[in-house]
């Protein structure tokens, strides 16, 4: 008798056993259900901002800084980042209209990512895409006859998110302050003569100073490669526009660039523009970290990249690495890992497989098609550092903005602001308690943020928003608001990502 108790009482476990979901081996990490926010500390550093005085060049350079020649896709690259205020000095007169000019230049970004997909995605070929400056590239062998000019640009650049990177073009090195950007392939940078260039912190590049400039002719893959060019006295001409009006045209050459503290790589394709209009200002171009052909990291053939956004207001620095160890899931380690996925339509953007938002600890229970990737290179995630404002699809975002609410209503509320529509004033605080928002991905990691990367200061009175906003694309985005203060790694290899908090 005892032993058929024992046998029942064995089937009764593992009848029940049958009816519960399957748990993960490793539960993710537990959630709170609150998490406090200083706000004195974020409206002092909005005070800090406009008070600001850009590091001199000489104090941004790296003494080590040199040329030897490196072609391995195995030796570790790194570079200097550093938020745009540390570069420039905003022309803004209070911390308000910065916000608004940055959420503008977000808006525009947001626009232009969103059409380069659906051109992709719609089949457009490089035969429907035409350089929108025609006049130059048909009259670019009398550029040095022509008045050169600099333009003042408006300031609603100067409230752009990007974050610059300080590297050597060219034989000898002229250092330059780049835009960094996940969500473009081609580099370039203003070159003289200039028909048309913007203002930038660093003297125009001259190409006829340096010894590895080489332009590329019509036949080379990396031409090929364009989404759109044209070809002149059997040189590569190259135009690349960002949907906001920004955009670029020039010559198409390999040049060898320089990383700080590290070597040198030769033959990197990147656009020598004789006219540049946009929103730059300060930098003297861009690189490109996304995932097509023509992306910097695609072409040093590395393995990994990673890299720390610093506060936007701040004027303290980061690294960017490229081929460096990527901590992966171990008992010592905090880094949360989450798959790295390709759309098959579009391969700049870098996309992640995110399943749901957690809020106060409990699941929004998002609906599973809500961030799916489709066969058809619609919807999906993408991780970029360009976006500041995460977006979510509609339906998405107000089941998140409902559960903060909920969660937030012994909190004053204020007046929306621009594309921000749940605002508080947290005037009279000195820190409070709001719930927690995290990211759980497909492979069940959990990704905490924290409060100050979700709940941000739009002025300095004490005006405090919530920091995503919806889409009515099917493209949602994770922007570099969320990212601050984590170190992003791209496991390239292994079609990993990982999120490594305080890890600057």
């Amino acid at each position: 008798m005892a032993k058929l108790g024992f046998h029942f009482y064995l089937l009764s476990i593992l009848f029940y056993l049958s009816l519960s979901p399957v748990l993960p081996r490793t539960l993710p990490p537990a959630t709170g259900a609150s998490s406090e926010l200083d706000v004195a500390d974020s409206i002092q550093k909005t005070l800090n901002l406009l008070s600001f005085s850009p590091n001199s060049q000489s104090e941004l350079l790296s003494p080590n800084f040199h040329t030897s020649s490196s072609s391995s896709s195995s030796s570790v690259l790194s570079l200097q980042l550093h938020s745009r205020v540390s570069v420039h000095k905003s022309l803004h007169k209070d911390y308000e209209s910065l916000t608004l000019a940055r959420l503008a230049r977000d808006s525009a970004r947001v626009d232009s990512l969103q059409t380069r997909l659906d051109l992709a995605i719609n089949g457009f070929t490089k035969s429907d895409l035409k350089p929108v400056d025609t006049e130059f590239t048909e009259s670019r062998t009398s550029l040095e006859d022509e008045d050169l000019q600099v333009p003042v640009i408006s300031g609603t650049s100067e409230g752009s998110g990007e974050y610059f990177c300080r590297v050597g073009i060219g034989h000898p090195p002229s250092q330059a302050y780049m835009v960094l950007d996940t969500g473009s392939d081609v580099n370039w940078l203003q070159c003289a003569p200039c028909a048309d260039c913007y203002q930038q912190a660093d003297p125009i590049f001259e190409p006829a100073s340096s010894s590895s400039y080489s332009p590329l002719t019509c036949d080379t893959h990396q031409c090929k490669s364009l989404d759109v060019s044209e070809c002149r006295n059997g040189t590569c001409l190259y135009e690349v526009s960002y949907g906001d009006g920004s955009y670029t045209v020039g010559d198409f050459v390999t040049e060898t660039i320089t990383l700080q503290g590290s070597s040198s790589v030769e033959h990197i394709a990147i656009g020598c523009g004789h006219n540049n209009e946009g929103l730059f200002v300060g930098a003297a171009g861009l690189i490109g970290l996304g995932g097509g052909k023509l992306s910097f990291p695609s072409q040093i053939n590395a393995s990994s990249y990673s890299y720390c956004l610093v506060d936007r207001d701040s004027d303290s620095t980061s690294f960017l690495d490229f081929n460096s160890p990527i901590a992966h899931d171990s008992v010592d380690s905090v880094t949360v890992t989450a798959p790295l996925l390709r759309n098959n339509k579009f391969d700049t953007f870098y996309y992640v497989g995110l399943r749901d938002i957690v809020v106060a600890g409990k699941q929004l229970n998002v609906p599973s098609t809500a961030f799916e990737l489709g066969d058809d290179g619609n919807g999906g995630v993408i991780v970029d550092s360009g976006t500041a404002i995460t977006r979510l699809k509609t339906e998405v975002y107000d089941m998140l903005r409902d559960a903060f609410v909920n969660g937030t209503k012994d909190l004053t509320p204020a007046t929306g602001v621009a594309l921000f529509d749940t605002c508080y004033d947290l005037s009279k605080k000195k820190s409070v308690q709001v719930p927690t928002v995290s990211f759980r991905f497909s492979n069940g990691k959990i990704l905490d943020l924290p409060a100050k990367n979700y709940l941000i200061p739009v002025d300095s009175s004490g005006t405090f928003c919530f920091a995503f906003a919806p889409t009515s694309s099917s493209l949602s985005i994770i922007g570099n608001v969320q990212q601050q203060g984590t170190r992003v790694s791209y496991d390239l290899e292994n079609s990993v990502i990982g999120f490594e908090s305080n890890k600057c």
